[in-house]
């Protein structure tokens, strides 16, 4: 009679940061200490000097994660809850400190043991090899890093999460779990191409002074254009990892692939100084009053970033400024004066748009739990919509009356041979300004207005008219 009875499997061993998480929680930490409690980042040098298992603990008792929004690897997280149901025995085995390691272990409910770096002991590459050949005399390893081969090289069966090039290359793999999105869609989402649409201002002096065709300020003006959307991306890398945290929470902002673990973190601080770099010898060949405008703009974003966008009120005149200095730019780049009507309007006009914004976002929260709301870092509580909602609806219908006080001006009769036709641009401002209203009423306005314009059908169709009127009264 057979007695033979089939082994059981040997331990499954999960690496945290890259694998179980998409990204390295001690980077999220230190940006997290850096955007809370940014003085706390002195005694860094002192850290590292006491070394890389001290520094570990010393983070995480400054800034503990909530482990509960990290971007977990759902493909491996599906693949450990089927071999947990087997019943095999699941252990977390990370280079990340203990504090960090028994929060994700908590928050899964899937582990048995859970090995980690101390205050004293860093458990990295060789270290965490020997760690696991003391506990269990075969086991099977899943991890992403070049860091990880001694480990996988001890290993029964070496399992690559999402692996590094180089660690792809080295190491071949009993079993590859990807869950990646394509890097030139990353990298696109990350710098927010979209956004570039708002440095179309620029372009705005040259076009209400009929010069686009002019080529030498159209040249100047694209240029700007190019060095305006880097300086913005850039912004836009760093303002989302300022703000990781709190983008891990809502969901169209925990896509965001900082936020989503789809870029890694210091690849994102990488890109920073890489962008302005590019945008350096642009600005070199553009008026000197630009450059000084551009670093008007490096410098409103950055405070905006770090400061401003947590302080009510402030924030919506800094993004209202920031609008009006694209403008500016762009005068200042074509030499191209910029109207006084145009800066009235425009104030108003994106006033409005960030007002609207703002109400979206108070509409949003009335559907979160008041965690979520929390979490979300801003200074707009939902009792304040009202008046919001108020104030934003009365500048929309005031760029409507600069508007107006702009038709009937010298200026309009000097520029257009049939000035009367351009009165048909008042009612179809005004119509899209209180159609944007009605959707933020109705609670089916974008928390971004630039993605409901972009997006928007009639939007298109108003331009279009909007275009043919002045053609026409040109």
């Amino acid at each position: 009679m057979d007695t033979t009875h089939s082994q059981p499997e040997p331990p499954l061993c999960v690496d945290l940061d890259g694998t179980l998480v998409k990204l390295d929680t001690l980077h999220q930490a230190v940006l997290s200490l850096l955007r809370r409690a940014p003085l706390t980042l002195l005694n860094l040098p002192r850290w590292i000097k006491l070394g890389r298992a001290h520094t570990k603990h010393q983070v995480a008792q400054h800034a503990p994660l909530n482990v509960a929004t990290l971007p977990y690897n759902q493909a491996l997280l599906a693949h450990l809850k089927q071999q947990k149901a087997s019943g095999r025995q699941l252990v977390l085995v990370t280079a990340a400190n203990e504090r960090t390691a028994h929060a994700v272990a908590d928050h899964l409910q899937l582990f048995d043991d859970v090995l980690a770096s101390t205050e004293t002991h860093n458990l990295f590459g060789s270290a965490k090899r020997d760690a696991l050949q003391q506990r269990y005399p075969t086991f099977d390893y899943a991890g992403d890093s070049p860091s990880d081969l001694p480990v996988w090289q001890a290993a029964r069966h070496a399992i690559l999460v999402n692996p590094h090039p180089k660690a792809r290359a080295t190491q071949p793999a009993d079993l590859l779990i990807e869950e990646r999105t394509p890097p030139l869609n990353t990298l696109m989402r990350a710098l927010r191409i979209h956004q570039w649409i708002k440095n179309l201002l620029l372009f705005t002096p040259l076009l209400l002074a009929h010069r686009i065709t002019e080529s030498i300020p159209l040249t100047q003006t694209l240029l700007a254009f190019l060095a305006f959307s880097l300086t913005a991306s850039a912004i836009y890398l760093l303002n989302d990892l300022l703000d990781l945290a709190a983008d891990q929470h809502p969901p169209r902002k925990r896509n965001r692939p900082l936020a989503a673990g789809d870029l890694q973190l210091i690849n994102g601080l990488r890109l920073i100084p890489l962008l302005l770099l590019i945008a350096l010898p642009l600005t070199l060949l553009l008026p000197p009053l630009f450059n000084q405008l551009l670093l008007l703009y490096l410098l409103l974003t950055t405070l905006y970033s770090i400061q401003l966008k947590r302080r009510f009120g402030w924030d919506l005149l800094l993004l209202t400024l920031l609008y009006n200095l694209r403008i500016f730019a762009g005068g200042a780049a074509s030499q191209t004066p910029v109207s006084a009507w145009l800066i009235a309007f425009s104030g108003l006009f994106f006033l409005s748009l960030a007002l609207a914004k703002r109400c979206t976002e108070l509409n949003d929260l009335t559907t979160q739990n008041p965690t979520e709301a929390h979490h979300r870092e801003r200074p707009y509580q939902p009792h304040q919509y009202r008046p919001l909602f108020r104030i934003g609806l009365l500048t929309a219908l005031l760029s409507g009356l600069v508007l107006t006080g702009y038709l009937l001006s010298d200026k309009v009769q000097q520029l257009y041979s049939q000035p009367h036709l351009l009165w048909g641009l008042l009612p179809l401002l005004l119509f899209w300004l209180l159609r944007i209203w009605q959707r933020v009423l109705n609670g089916t306005l974008h928390d971004d207005p630039l993605v409901a314009t972009i997006s928007d059908p009639i939007t298109y169709c108003i331009a279009l008219l909007i275009c043919l009127l002045v053609h026409l009264a040109s």
